[in-house]
């Protein structure tokens, strides 16, 4: 499918679920109010979905959360997605907690990649982040999931004051194991709202992250540390660091390459910059929204047309409909129930 500006879509972000069992400061508002189970897709739905979306040019598929792994039946639904026709790559997202039991099963079914959120590497910190004790448990899923031989990736938040100091201690993990080390800009969610605000003086309105002063700064709670600061620590503790062009997925992400690494390590500004010239995504959430841009919140509500009993082919021209009015850019035409700000995180699909 292609867009009104001409770009290929071919990537998804499936959200299973927007339960969590963790609680991390940047993502979770303070008393989440979750999803009655009704309200979320049945993976008989998903499955029909991504059938469609598989038939109209969508190859890459991203099974996220909330934490996926918290739905029962989730492998069985990894499985038949990956075995789907126009399928081609599968991915997993997880915060690692309930991965070790599912690594085997995972990796005989041929799981493309697994990211896995790992805030920090001492327990400590980890705990303080994401308000659970599940720093081994996380550490035992990755390792397990590395020696199956399966791609792993790990996602770093950096947060001001929290766990900016370990930003070169997740770094070295990509010295000693085949890992790529990922650091993203801290988003404006519900639970953070004006984190954006701060982090670089060029971005503003004119990118759409809505930021604001006054009252709503009075009100941050955590600031990002943006990536043009990670990159510069980077590039004093590995000298040699330069840009890594091989290709490593669909994401977003800009990767670099040291001697000292048997893996790498990649910046995603998801604040400071954009990659909307080249964005090839969309999301589908739990409740079955189709999303059009993390920055906005339109779409099509797919979940409605499947249980008013709609066609595949009413589908199929709803979503190329919806597809056909993704946002320019971020901020441009962007409108809806969150504009500006990323909204929640664990409903729409981490």
């Amino acid at each position: 499918m292609q867009d009104a500006f001409g770009r290929e879509i071919d990537y998804i972000r499936v959200s299973v679920t927007d339960r969590c069992n963790l609680r991390c400061v940047y993502c979770m508002p303070a008393d989440p109010v979750f999803l009655p189970g009704g309200g979320v897709l049945r993976f008989d739905e998903l499955l029909r979905l991504c059938a469609i979306f598989a038939e109209n040019g969508v190859k890459t598929f991203r099974v996220t959360g909330g934490e996926p792994l918290l739905r029962k039946g989730v492998i069985t639904f990894i499985r038949k997605l990956k075995a789907s026709p126009g399928v081609e790559r599968v991915t997993l997202t997880t915060n690692g907690a309930l991965l070790a039991p599912h690594v085997g099963a995972l990796s005989r079914l041929g799981i493309d990649g697994i990211n896995v959120s790992l805030d920090s590497a001492d327990p400590d910190i980890y705990r303080r982040i994401t308000g659970r004790d599940d720093f081994h448990n996380a550490w035992r899923s990755i390792t397990l999931a590395i020696g199956a031989g399966i791609r792993v990736k790990l996602n770093c938040v950096p947060i001001r004051g929290i766990n900016d100091g370990d930003i070169l201690r997740l770094a070295r993990l990509a010295e000693t194991l085949p890992v790529d080390v990922r650091f993203i800009e801290l988003m404006p969610t519900d639970a953070n709202a004006d984190s954006g605000a701060g982090m670089n003086p060029s971005v503003g309105e004119n990118q759409g992250v809505g930021m604001s002063s006054g009252a709503g700064a009075a009100e941050r709670r955590y600031r990002g540390v943006p990536s043009a600061e990670v990159a510069d620590l980077l590039a004093e503790a590995y000298p040699d660091l330069s840009p890594d062009h091989t290709r490593r997925g669909s994401g977003p992400a800009r990767y670099f390459k040291s001697a000292r690494f048997k893996g790498g390590v990649g910046l995603i500004d998801a604040v400071s910059g954009h990659f909307c010239e080249s964005c090839n995504r969309l999301r589908l959430t739990s409740e079955g929204f189709l999303r059009l841009c993390l920055f906005s919140g339109e779409g099509a509500d797919l979940r409605a047309m499947l249980r008013n009993g709609a066609d595949d082919a009413a589908i199929e021209a709803a979503v190329k409909e919806a597809v056909f009015r993704k946002p320019e850019r971020r901020g441009a035409g962007c409108s809806g129930d969150n504009a500006g700000c990323v909204g929640r995180m664990s409903r729409i699909g981490g």
